[in-house]
């Protein structure tokens, strides 16, 4: 594995978690080695109206015992997550960012589709007195910007920021992260948390034609399974502390790893012969990371659990590495697809696995297509000692690859 470069390097120090089978790194972590699913009947509100009654939830909790009591009227659901999961970044990371320069501490997120549920909050108020339509349109747009704007706010980060949209917008975001660092900025908080479930943003969710009706929890999301019926969403996701090696190492701390590579392509227009792009995000990655396919270890799959999507994911794997060729796992089939927050807790739960030295597993699923090309790490962790991985996400004809590798 050739590493050299005269160029910062970016290492992850900090995990902050939120997500659907546990708060916090060890909650989460403990649930997702045993293989235990957070998706479950929706009761944020009822789903009776609705096909689809199933998603992954976070476990119920008092936003008031995580954040000021001023913040909880202010903020939704997905600000709250994305407000306790920086809060647990930074003490994972154990760094005091009021030592940092306000100027010299980054901010990149990504955001999908959260920020819905305040934006019905405002759409009912319109409803109700006959406002100004504008607000309600401004309620998105600027929701948009919520986890990059509220944490920049609440920590008085002054540094460069921007949001990353679409499903991969959280992979994207931890590699712009990089970018940063290699510009010289010597912190940058990263990472996203997502959330989809309110009423709103269900009905939206529905016009997809993607998400499962089945109304079985253990048989409605099965990614690379011949009974694929779609998939569930969820809400939650991760924020990651990102910070230049050099800056990490003078203050002792113990980086999770390494962002070595980043690779991001787009799908050619609909009814073209040309393949999808995913295979050439993944060899983008693997060629500015400087590893070859053989010294990746593991693959965190997209896992859309959609039948075609899952083919064309399964041949883009298995033509980098050949049939069999590297261990891949869906960790996500315990938690619902979390839009841009799921390729975010993917990077987080690629750097658990390779501290702790397993890989953890794909529920659920029972009858691989895929079982001649994929090594589909099933029902069971898988004790390794992975080394380098491999973090996929695609969305909107977009697809995004990333390379993580161990200190």
């Amino acid at each position: 594995m050739t590493t050299t470069s005269t160029l910062p390097r970016a290492v992850i120090t900090g995990l902050g978690i939120t997500a659907p089978n546990g708060f916090g790194i060890d909650r989460y972590w403990a649930a997702t080695r045993r293989g235990e699913s957070g998706i479950g009947r929706i009761t944020r509100f009822d789903p009776s109206g609705y096909p689809v009654r199933l998603a992954g939830e976070v476990p119920p909790f008092d936003p008031n015992d995580y954040l000021p009591g001023r913040l909880v009227p202010q903020t939704d659901q997905m600000t709250r997550l994305a407000l306790m999961a920086m809060d647990w970044a930074v003490e994972d990371a154990a760094v005091d960012l009021s030592t940092i320069p306000e100027e010299l501490v980054g901010i990149v997120t990504g955001n999908s589709v959260g920020g819905l549920e305040f934006s019905q909050r405002e759409l009912e108020k319109l409803w109700s007195v006959g406002g100004k339509h504008v607000s309600a349109y401004l309620s998105f747009a600027w929701f948009y910007a919520a986890n990059t704007g509220q944490i920049s706010i609440r920590h008085g980060l002054r540094g460069p920021g921007g949001v990353l949209t679409g499903y991969a917008g959280g992979l994207d975001a931890v590699g712009h992260a990089r970018r940063y660092v290699r510009d010289g900025v010597p912190l940058v908080v990263s990472g996203a948390v997502d959330s989809v479930l309110c009423p709103l943003g269900w009905v939206i969710e529905m016009t997809t034609g993607r998400v499962s009706e089945h109304p079985d929890p253990t048989r409605a999301y099965l990614p690379f399974d011949a009974a694929a019926s779609g998939y569930l969403p969820g809400e939650g996701g991760a924020i990651l502390i990102v910070e230049d090696a050099d800056a990490a190492r003078r203050r002792d701390a113990r980086p999770y790893g390494e962002i070595a590579g980043y690779g991001s392509t787009f799908d050619p227009a609909p009814g073209s012969d040309r393949e999808p792009g995913l295979r050439r995000a993944i060899e983008l990655a693997l060629r500015e990371a400087r590893v070859t396919p053989a010294e990746i270890d593991v693959v965190f799959a997209d896992a859309a659990g959609v039948a075609e999507l899952d083919r064309a994911e399964a041949t883009a794997i298995s033509g980098v590495f050949g049939p069999h060729g590297v261990p891949v796992t869906a960790p996500k089939t315990m938690t619902g697809r979390l839009h841009s927050g799921s390729p975010a807790l993917d990077v987080a739960t690629a750097l658990l696995s390779m501290r702790h030295g397993v890989i953890p597993p794909t529920i659920n699923v029972t009858d691989p297509v895929a079982a001649d090309q994929l090594d589909l790490v099933l029902d069971t962790p898988r004790e390794a000692s992975p080394r380098a991985a491999l973090v996929l996400a695609r969305g909107d004809g977009l697809n995004s690859a990333i390379v993580l590798t161990a200190l």
